[in-house]
């Protein structure tokens, strides 16, 4: 139960945030913004406090640590799948470009539109 009103007090602070952000129109945006960043930054802290906030701070990390540990592509693998990929899109750009003509030429002879 605990939990629940810590996410609901966070849930709660958010719209606040985003009331005043709105109410206080009339001040420079500046403040508006830092205001609405500090009322969000409380709110995280509330809902961190939670057992669902731990468990989402822990996801996070963990999803961190595994990202480090994925093999990226070297400079020259990216530079040859881009190109690659860039090749086949003028390929197939191509190809349908000439089935379009080939459409074209095919309706208009159906049709009798040609001189």
């Amino acid at each position: 139960m605990a939990d629940k009103l810590k996410l609901l007090v966070a849930g709660l602070l958010v719209v606040a945030g985003i009331a005043g952000f709105y109410q206080f129109g009339d001040q420079p945006q500046l403040y508006r913004v830092l205001g609405l960043l500090v009322v969000l930054g409380l709110a995280t802290g509330v809902a961190l406090l939670s057992t669902p906030g731990r468990a989402a701070w822990e996801f996070g990390r963990s999803a961190i640590l595994e990202v480090r540990k994925a093999v990226w592509p070297t400079r020259q693998e990216t530079v040859q799948t881009t190109l690659l990929v860039m090749a086949m899109v003028v390929i197939v750009g191509l190809m349908l470009w000439l089935f379009d003509l080939l459409m074209k030429w095919a309706v208009t002879l159906l049709l009798g539109l040609g001189g």
